[in-house]
């Protein structure tokens, strides 16, 4: 990687972990000038504009979020395992210390979800490519004999994305400590609804494994 390379995503990285806490709006070339050692004129000359500046951010954490969350959950095995690997690796990404305020794509939607302009074109666009995704994988599992053939994938992936946003509101704005454990009970819960059960429940198949003994 050239030096300019390695420079520009030095920037970029102190600019997600900025943006994750006080906001993409908030993140500007003189505070990451002085984050990252450089001039502003440095900085500005990787940017030319603050607009242009937030779309790097956010195409940087997208990058990032496919490489450390749907990347290594398409590799595992067609059906609820992936669908799980979406969720767990969903927590691990916005849990890391390079994210000290959590998901920057939740934090970023509270702030322009009334902003029309590219910024939130892009973000509406990258929130709908992870919907699809998810979606996606339900659809998969379903296939799969995993998942139950009545199961509505987008209403599911729907109900999975809400786990995801409750999560940040309990964890990050009323901080408590159970907020991790819920929204995992609420996505077990929510697994086994969609899951494939044998039509016997399971003290009848033993009554009857025990009659034919």
């Amino acid at each position: 990687m050239s030096k300019g390379r390695q420079t520009r995503e030095a920037v970029l990285d102190a600019a997600v972990a900025a943006a994750s806490t006080s906001g993409l709006s908030a993140v500007s070339i003189g505070d990451l000038a002085r984050t990252v050692g450089m001039s502003k004129s440095g900085v500005f000359a990787h940017f030319e504009s603050k607009e242009n500046l937030q779309l790097e951010v956010l195409r940087s954490a997208v990058s990032h979020f496919i490489a450390e969350v749907v990347g290594p959950a398409l590799r595992k095995p067609r059906g609820e395992a992936r669908v799980r690997a979406l969720f767990e690796n969903w927590f691990d990404w916005s849990s890391k210390a390079s994210l000290p305020g959590g998901c920057i794509f939740i934090a970023a939607a509270s702030e322009f979800d009334d902003q029309p302009g590219p910024v939130r074109d892009y973000l509406v666009e990258t929130q709908k490519d992870w919907l699809a995704t998810l979606s996606q994988a339900v659809r998969i599992a379903v296939d799969e004999g995993q998942f139950r053939s009545d199961v509505d994938a987008q209403q599911l992936a729907h109900d999975f994305y809400s786990i995801l946003l409750a999560y940040h509101h309990f964890s990050r704005l009323l901080r408590m400590p159970a907020a991790r454990v819920r929204a995992f009970r609420s996505f077990e819960q929510l697994i086994e609804s969609a899951r494939v059960q044998d039509a016997a429940p399971r003290n009848s198949r033993a009554r009857q494994a025990g009659a034919r003994k």
